[in-house]
């Protein structure tokens, strides 16, 4: 093994720099912009937000009351901002622009319909990232007679952020220097117009950029390609991937072996999924389910995750319509899931059940001290979440055993299998988004007002504090690093054996997850996750992924790699961006797959396909891909080439192994830790568990012996001013300078991103296309290389832009326009296939030297093209 510590240069793939002094000095410079989501200034470095501004408003008794506001464009750096505020009964109008090259200017209205004497109030919340960002801009400054906030070093960038007239009051947040509280109304809403101007003034190297929307093109999209995908069909067939995987189950059933997953027949797994969720699981037609399972296979996934079927927002779920408690099983309900794995099965499509998403306990659960965690909805109807208060309430993990075992012993009327016993059911969660470590122990504080939980919890806590010597004043204290956290995993731990034990006496025989790393949970969140047979990770992204410098910020692919565990097969049951109207969304796919293949990941589950019933009327929502062009124009690209493992597996395996007060006493993330972001761009980034003498369950991880062992977590694996990354097999590219990303294999190469105006050359494929943002993905597919294949797939994507009318919504898609040319055998017919027809048209191809010449006109009107002999 070979290890890297803090004052340690070696050389892997290239130089390895060890760099807080560094990155200071050679710091990518910072930009100011206005948020398309409210308007107010967003400050980015890197790639990452340094600060961000937010409307925020209460009504009485701290109720959130949620500002709507909406941005458009006037002209270049010129915008409006409207909004409503309908609890507090407020209205809002303002105007921004540039007003020099260094200052940006809001003229804000805010008028109060209603007086709302007891309201708290509101204004702006201003965060700064001092994580990050701390180095360069030092901690922010409140100006005097609460006129704003100041932010940067006399020598360096610098920001002032001032209001005119003054605001009520200026503060730090809970006094942190890392939030700033401007608040308009303190105590009180008065009746009433307030007029503010507010300025931001700039000095260093900081500079004024477009907004999103600006930078992709605000043009018209009225002549861009209307309904090329149909909801009911695909526009690729890929099911012959799943060809002698049906019925899913007859390779046995599926066990972790190490950190690979494996079937009784010996054969290794690597599933590419989704999630299809909530209304799609109870209220899509009876004819739609197979249509639907087909069209699944066609665009490449074999897993698919049953999600929300528990939701007590979705009517009706698997409890059924106004069910009095949520140990009685809907058997309507049941036929809906049976019929979907049925379905499901049948195209070769394994499943995935989680057991608890978002139920809420009702008062015929019968759970002890009910009362202090319930609360009534509009309706009336009383109801109490589990999450947090499952760890330490009995009659709670009673109930949730008492739903699994009626749930899992569930016989199929269409399979004839229980689902414990159907082999085609890979995987079974416990409970979702559900940690102490990082989220909900804080329930469980004295002053979360549940009294009776809060008795358990602390009883618990000092009981561990005597057992293992701890500070009995630390142990508690669930928002520290340090013993408590060391306690919370405990604690959890405690709940998944009692879980684990009674599913597996019952015969559960799929693989187990407890719960999942999710919501930027720290290295200190993995060791009670060990419990269960796979590590699952959750993780989001926004716009610009590709553009994050990963010196500096991680995006959401980082925050996977740091959470894949020694010896432990890694799923990622939830992956996406944050939002649906995200402009970039087609990049991410490919970009996903890559980085999957790189690091051996087993499972990704995008999410999701779905979450309302799939017919021809959907909308437009977040989490719906499947009649998303964005979306579906690369997600059989990325299953291509993730399920044919078409990029390699890194040859270098890195592993972050902290020793034991290091885990818990330092706060190791994606976020915090320069080498857990930079270590996945070259090889395979782990995690080892060390030996923790108060948790005598945690087993310590066998670290590979030709690893390179990360001691450092602060330490980056690249140069502070690099511009780009390829990973230690040479087939993959981010530069996140240029804001793209490349994969350069045999039998898939592709470029994705800003692409626009440039000439990508790859092996066999050249692409030069004019959209500014783009994907364009060349793939083999029949196993061959492109360069002798005998059927190519060939995938587009860009913008797509949803169309809401009365009864249904139909999406424009941004056509990618421009030049391919590929190197293939002579002989190959080039075809796209019509969406709304079915039916292929054959388009021109010239071959000379070798290659073809495919020419992407505007009118194309497809993000699919196909090659093939005639």
């Amino acid at each position: 093994m070979k290890s890297i510590g803090l004052a340690t240069v070696i050389k892997t793939t290239g130089a390895v720099f060890a760099l807080c002094a560094a990155i200071a000095a050679n710091a990518a410079s910072p930009s100011v912009s206005v948020s398309q989501r409210d308007g107010l200034p967003t400050v980015t470095m890197g790639g990452g937000n340094a600060m961000t501004g937010q409307f925020v408003f209460w009504a009485e008794d701290w109720k959130w009351a949620q500002m709507g506001t909406h941005v458009e464009i006037a002209a270049p750096f010129k915008y409006t901002i409207s909004g409503a505020d309908k609890l507090l009964n407020l209205g809002l109008s303002g105007r921004v622009s540039k007003t020099s090259d260094r200052r940006l200017t809001w003229d804000f209205d805010i008028d109060a319909a209603t007086a709302m004497p007891n309201a708290i109030g509101g204004g702006f919340a201003f965060k700064f990232d001092l994580v990050n960002f701390r180095e360069q801009f030092g901690e922010p400054e409140l100006l005097p007679d609460n006129r704003g906030w100041s932010w940067g070093k006399p020598d360096g960038p610098r920001m002032e952020m001032r209001f005119d007239p003054p605001l009520a009051s200026m503060f730090f947040e809970r006094n942190q220097k890392n939030q700033v509280r401007g608040l308009i109304y303190d105590k009180g809403v008065p009746q009433g117009r307030r007029h503010y101007t507010a300025t931001l003034a700039l000095s260093g190297d900081i500079s004024i950029v477009q907004t999103e929307a600006e930078r992709f093109g605000a043009e018209n999209d009225a002549s861009w390609p209307a309904n090329i995908l149909d909801w009911a069909t695909s526009p690729v067939d890929l099911s012959f991937l799943n060809a002698g995987e049906r019925p899913a189950g007859k390779r046995g059933f599926l066990k972790a072996e190490g950190d690979k997953l494996v079937f009784a027949d010996g054969t290794q797994a690597r599933f590419w999924g989704t999630n299809v969720a909530a209304g799609s699981l109870f209220k899509t037609t009876h004819e739609n389910v197979p249509v639907q399972a087909r069209r699944l296979s066609q665009l490449g996934f074999n897993l698919v995750r049953l999600h929300h079927m528990d939701s007590d927002w979705v009517q009706p779920n698997v409890f059924g319509k106004k069910a009095t408690d949520t140990q009685t099983l809907d058997e309507e309900s049941l036929q809906s899931l049976d019929w979907w794995i049925k379905c499901l099965e049948d195209e070769g499509i394994y499943v995935w059940l989680d057991l608890h998403v978002g139920r809420r306990f009702k008062p015929g659960d019968h759970i002890d001290n009910f009362d202090e965690i319930s609360k009534a909805n509009k309706k009336g109807d009383v109801s109490a979440d589990l999450h947090g208060y499952n760890y330490v309430n009995a009659s709670m993990q009673k109930a949730m055993q008492h739903f699994d075992e009626a749930y899992l012993n569930h016989l199929n009327r269409f399979t004839g299998k229980r689902y414990k016993d159907d082999p085609g059911v890979v995987t079974v969660l416990i409970t979702n988004e559900n940690d102490l470590t990082n989220h909900y122990g804080n329930l469980l504080l004295p002053d979360k007002k549940a009294k009776q939980h809060d008795a358990i919890y602390m009883a618990a806590a000092n009981a561990f504090a005597a057992k293992t010597g701890l500070s009995k004043n630390k142990v508690w204290q669930s928002w520290e690093p340090g013993p408590s956290k060391i306690f919370l995993n405990d604690l959890e731990h405690k709940f998944n054996v009692s879980m684990i034990d009674l599913l597996r006496s019952g015969g559960v025989k799929a693989p187990l997850v407890t719960t999942s790393s999710w919501g930027r949970n720290p290295v200190s969140s993995l060791p009670a996750l060990t419990d269960g047979d796979i590590i699952d990770v959750h993780s989001y992204g926004q716009v610009g992924t590709l553009e994050t410098n990963p010196v500096y910020s991680p995006n959401f692919v980082d925050w996977i790699a740091a959470a894949q565990v020694v010896d432990r097969p890694l799923s990622v049951s939830e992956w996406n961006l944050d939002h649906a109207s995200i402009p970039d969304r087609d990049v991410v796919a490919m970009y996903v797959a890559g980085v999957a293949d790189l690091q051996g990941w087993d499972s990704m589950l995008h999410f999701a396909y779905s979450q309302m019933p799939l017919n021809n009327s959907g909308k437009a929502q977040d989490w719906n891909a499947y009649n998303d062009p964005a979306f579906i124009s690369t997600l059989p690209a990325a299953a291509l080439l993730y399920r044919r493992h078409d990029a390699k597996e890194a040859r270098t395996t890195y592993v972050y192994a902290p020793k034991a007060d290091q885990m818990f006493s330092e706060v190791a993330s994606a976020t915090t830790s320069a080498a857990l972001r930079t270590a996945s761009l070259k090889g395979k980034l782990m995690i080892a568990m060390p030996a923790v003498s108060e948790l005598p369950w945690l087993k310590p991880s066998r670290i590979p012996e030709d690893a390179t062992v990360i001691t450092d977590p602060q330490q980056s694996l690249i140069a502070a001013n690099a511009t780009e990354a390829t990973s230690d097999t040479g087939e993959l590219t981010r530069n996140w300078a240029q804001g793209t990303y490349k994969i350069n294999t045999p039998r898939t190469q592709a470029a994705m991103g800003w692409i626009g105006g440039q000439k990508i050359n790859l092996a066999d494929v050249d692409i030069d296309v004019a959209t500014k943002s783009a994907t364009v993905a060349v793939q083999s597919l029949d196993n061959n290389p492109i360069s002798s294949a005998g059927a190519l797939m060939i995938s587009l994507g860009a913008r797509s832009n949803p169309v809401e009318e009365k009864y249904k919504t139909y999406f424009r898609s941004e056509p990618v326009v421009g030049h391919l040319t590929i190197r293939a055998r002579p002989g190959l017919k080039l075809y796209s296939r019509d969406a709304a027809s079915r039916t292929e048209r054959e388009l021109p191809a010239a071959y000379a030297d070798g290659r073809y010449q495919i020419s992407l006109p505007p009118d194309l009107g497809s993000y699919w093209l196909f090659m093939r002999q005639r």
